[in-house]
């Protein structure tokens, strides 16, 4: 049996932190101290938890498994402890978040201010990221995720659907000319970040995969965003990034009838149901308020849309 409820905190922070001086630094502890309460740990367990190097610590295939665990046992202190203080509805603690670095940006941040002054005692670190993030391994809390996880098998709530569009400016149509088959694609310039290509459309043909070539590459969405707006070429946007856009005619949808898998989707993505802290709760729920999703609402970002984003139009 664990001793020290300290000697897990410690562990878990190691995790989070990346090394043991940085999670000295976080918890006012002093490196020493730190690698001293570890080896405690890893001594009473008869395991060794992390390799060790001069620069950062990797948990162990034991670590590992035993991470897992620590987290879900820290989690059911804080909820059982801020149930006892008869705060159930607020949210405490350090909330980590991992979310998509565009979306972040425009859908997470601007409406953080009601939920942290409605819980005091709530941090919220927020990481913008592109790529899809261990959650345990590097100590998430939820991550916010727009993928198809239909077939995954993580837990996950869904807090919106994702239309994505063909789009372009005016001026780039006018210079082109605007495609009115699927094929006409492959004669227009096609802008796509390394990720997102081919494009796999959807539309009353059926299903098209088509390979982007362009004299553009990058890995940046908001590259690819910047570049359609200069009327570069042709992009597949998600109507939560162009949607102001569309609906001022500075972007224009192209082959209204073709569009992305209507399968992927807006989630929470979070490591355990059972376990599942009242501060990452409150959190989905404040997204999911956001989002139009808890009366089975539309989108902010897809209001007076609705005629570019049904597949029968045009």
């Amino acid at each position: 049996m664990i001793g020290n409820l300290g000697d897990l905190e410690i562990f878990a922070r190691i995790v989070t932190a990346g090394s043991l001086s940085a999670a000295g630094r976080e918890m006012g502890l002093s490196p020493p101290v730190v690698s001293k309460r570890v080896q405690r740990l890893e001594e009473r367990l008869g395991a060794r938890l992390f390799q060790r190097t001069t620069r950062k610590v990797t948990l162990t295939e034991a670590g590992q498994g035993f991470y897992e665990r620590v987290v879900a046992i820290l989690a059911s202190i804080e909820e059982a402890e801020s149930q006892l203080a008869r705060k159930s509805t607020e949210a405490r603690g350090l909330l980590r978040v991992s979310a998509p670095t565009s979306f972040g940006r425009l859908h997470i941040a601007p409406h953080l201010l009601p939920l942290l002054a409605a819980n005091p005692g709530l941090t919220i670190d927020l990481e913008l990221s592109d790529s899809f993030v261990d959650i345990v391994g590097e100590g998430f809390d939820v991550a916010v995720r727009i993928a198809d996880l239909d077939d995954s098998s993580l837990v996950a709530r869904r807090l919106a659907p994702v239309h994505r569009v063909l789009c372009a400016t005016p001026a780039y149509l006018d210079r082109a000319g605007e495609p009115q088959h699927i094929a006409d694609l492959s004669d227009h310039v096609l802008l796509a970040t390394h990720g997102q290509d081919p494009w796999r459309l959807e539309g009353p043909d059926g299903s098209v995969t088509l390979r982007v070539h362009s004299q553009l590459r990058t890995n940046s969405n908001e590259v690819v965003r910047e570049a359609v707006l200069a009327s570069v070429g042709i992009a597949l946007r998600s109507t939560w990034d162009v949607g102001p856009e569309l609906r001022s005619g500075a972007l224009r949808v192209v082959l209204p009838r073709w569009h992305a898998s209507r399968r992927v989707g807006l989630f929470a993505v979070y490591p355990s149901r059972r376990f599942l802290p009242q501060k990452v709760r409150v959190f989905i729920d404040h997204l999911a308020a956001l989002y139009g999703q808890v009366h089975g609402g539309v989108p902010p970002w897809d209001e007076g849309l609705s005629h570019l984003l049904d597949p029968g139009h045009g």
